[in-house]
This record gives C-alpha cells, structure tokens and sequence, in this order.
C-alpha cells in the first residue's frame, strides 16, 4: 500500500466529481480522482443548467465559455399536445436573484471539458483513468481504496484523509459501506431521442424547453445548440429493440409533429427511472454525492444540477475542516441540508411535474392547467415559482437548516 497521502479521493470524474476536485484545489487541498472509463466521454446526458449552478460555476471562470458553447433560455413552458401553449415562465423575472437569470441548454461533457482544461494545468489534481473502485475501508486517520486497472486486472490501494464518492447511481462506495438506497421506480421506461429536425421552426411559439402534458402520451421538448432532444413515456414490457425500432420511432415522432420524409434521429436511448435517496451520505471520512447519493426523474433537470450543489456544499465545508477551522462533525451539516433538498425540493418536484404531464382525468387537468396561468400572470407568484423551480429557493433555505 502506498505511504499515507495527505490528500481527498474522488470516486468519478463525470461533472460531480470534477466540479469537487475543482473546489478543493482552489483551497490547496490535493486530489486524486479515479475513474473508470479512459477519457471524459462525450454523452447526450444532462443539457440544462439552472441559473444557481451558473452562479456557482463562476468560481472557476468557467461560465462564461459554457454560455459561447451552450444555448441561453430565457423562457420555457408547459405546453398541451392538443392546446398549445399553457403557461409560458420568464427566467428574466429572476434578475436581482442570480446573476444568471436564464437556463443554459448545454450538453454536460461540454462542462467536462472545460473543467479537465483546468485540471491539467493543476498539480494539486491527479486523474487515474481506466481505474475501477473495488472497495473501500477506513480508520480514524485515513481511508483506503482498492482500485483495479481495467485493462490487466492489477490491484492497487490508495490512501487519502477523506473520499467522495461521486461514482453514479450503481456506487461501488455507496455499496461498500452498506448504505440503504431506498425509493421507487418508476413504471414507463423514458426514451430519449435527438434529432436534427427544427422543432421551433415548425411549432408555433415554442419555447426552446416545453413539456407538454397529454392525458395518453406526454412529451419533452428540449433544444441544444445542434439538436432538439425529444423525451417520451414508454410501455416497460417492450425490449430495448422494440422502443428503439426506426419505424417505431419515426411514428412516434410524426405523431408529436408531422412533417415530410424521416426524421433523422442521431441518438436515441432507453432508461429506468428511479427516485431514490441514499439513508446518508456521510459515513465519518467518506461523503456520498450526485447519483451516487440520489436519483430522481429528469422532468425538471434538477439531476446534475442538484449533484453539483452537493458537491460544492461538501467541499466549502471540507475545506474548513481540513484547515482546522471546524471539526468534522461538520460535514453532518451537509447530509442533514442536501438529503433535505433531495427530499423536499427534487423529489417532490419532480413527481410533481410527472403527475401533472400525465394527468387523464380532465377535470384534473384543467384545473392544473387553470392554476399554471394564473400564477405566471402574477408577478409574485411567477417569481416564487422560479425560485423554486430554479432551485434558488432551496439553496437559500438550507441557511435554515442547523
């Protein structure tokens, strides 16, 4: 085993775990982050950023760049496959609030990216690739993790004084330490398919992110600078091949908006969704964070947003305890706010948003429908609207949490 290091280890080197890495060294904390896959890869995953996760970014100047790269909203809406547009909700409202008062479309590994660009000019990080986590053990000193390389099977223990576990919703970490995961998963498998096809250009007064609620078949309309991003509920009894069929799809997508020939679908996926959150994410020297500690439906694009403001709440509170300014009974701060937020604001949010798109009963849905007018033709209630929707509002009410 190596010599014990005077260090923080990363489990995971997707936005989570980089955005981690990234705080502490600022901090002068050294970093050793592992990784499983050999290079950042370059996935259709998250797209939206929240206006608070801007602000956050900004510390490491990197906001400005996803902004040239990414796509500026400053509206999105609910929409009704049948009526049209039900409420549109303007970010704009938000100045004061953030100095970001928009949604940014941008593909996350373009936020990778930017953050590797950091890294490798910082000699306080080091990124192990094509290392996976074996297992994980700690003492009051020091905690020890076994890594493996995926190419020739070799083993390997590092030591650090504290770990994050920032490796996704299968945490090898999570599981090595025996950490409940409890929640649901959601009936309908969700596919996710790009195309090419200008939906804008062909649906009047389309806001580049609508959610359109229907009472067989509700849909997500999401534009990033190249593509548009369709999201569609999907019968859980069919394989992989019979939703990702071509002539499947290509029904599927005429019927949300009829045009002439094919559409060319570049990327099409699908996934189980679930809405879990981890019993803690602090076990003494090893701290839970993003997938890792919570999953939660995509209908809000509250998932990498919510994983990063994990990461930066840990971090400014790992920093103060590794400078001695605090001890680390601490860091049970962080999992009392951000197991909060995961509960109270992402889940509940995001079910609600679900429910809502999803409504049959049509006294139901107008009466849902009634109400998303009248609160964006109230300037109060559309600005406390995005503040929660946008995630400001639980940020600020953590403050509150002792």
């Amino acid at each position: 085993m190596k010599a014990y290091e005077h260090r923080v280890l990363i489990v995971g080197a997707g936005p989570v775990g980089l955005v981690a890495a990234c705080c502490l060294s600022q901090a002068g904390i050294p970093v050793t982050i592992v990784e499983t896959s050999r290079d950042l890869p370059r996935d259709l995953r998250a797209s939206t950023f929240h206006p608070p996760t801007l602000d956050m970014l900004d510390r490491f100047g990197v906001t400005g760049t996803l902004v040239e790269r990414g796509l500026v909203c400053p509206t999105w809406q609910f929409r009704d496959r049948q009526e049209g547009v039900i409420a549109t909700f303007d970010l704009g409202v938000l100045a004061g609030e953030t100095r970001h008062p928009y949604r940014l479309q941008c593909e996350q590994w373009k936020l990778s990216e930017e953050l590797r660009k950091l890294i490798d000019a910082d000699d306080q990080i080091e990124i192990r690739y094509g290392a996976k986590a074996v297992t994980v053990t700690q003492d009051e000193a020091r905690v020890t993790l076994t890594i493996e390389n995926i190419e020739d099977g070799s083993r390997e223990d590092l030591s650090g004084q504290y770990l994050i576990a920032c490796d996704g919703a299968h945490s090898v970490v999570r599981k090595a330490l025996g950490i409940s995961f409890d929640g649901l998963t959601i009936p309908e498998i969700f596919l996710s398919m790009s195309t090419t096809f200008r939906f804008d250009e062909a649906i009047g007064d389309l806001a580049p992110i609508a959610y359109l609620t229907d009472p067989t078949e509700w849909a997500v309309l999401l534009r990033t600078p190249s593509l548009w991003r369709v999201l569609l509920p999907t019968d859980p009894s069919q394989t992989d091949e019979e939703i990702k069929d071509p002539d499947v799809m290509e029904r599927r997508l005429q019927a949300l908006c009829q045009k002439d020939g094919r559409y060319d679908v570049v990327h099409a996926t699908a996934y189980r969704v679930h809405q879990r959150v981890a019993a803690t994410y602090v076990a003494n020297r090893i701290f839970l964070a993003g997938d890792a500690a919570h999953l939660n439906n995509p209908l809000g694009g509250m998932g990498m947003n919510g994983g990063i403001h994990d990461a930066v709440n840990l971090c400014d509170k790992l920093v103060e305890v590794w400078n001695g300014r605090a001890p680390l009974e601490i860091t049970e701060r962080y999992d009392r706010q951000r197991r909060k937020v995961a509960i109270e604001t992402v889940q509940e949010q995001s079910l609600r948003n679900r429910k809502m798109m999803a409504e049959n009963d049509p006294a139901a849905r107008a009466a849902y429908h009634d109400e998303l007018r009248r609160i964006v033709g109230d300037h109060a209630r559309h600005k406390a609207y995005l503040m929660r929707s946008s995630m400001i509002q639980s940020l600020r009410d953590l403050e509150n949490v002792a």
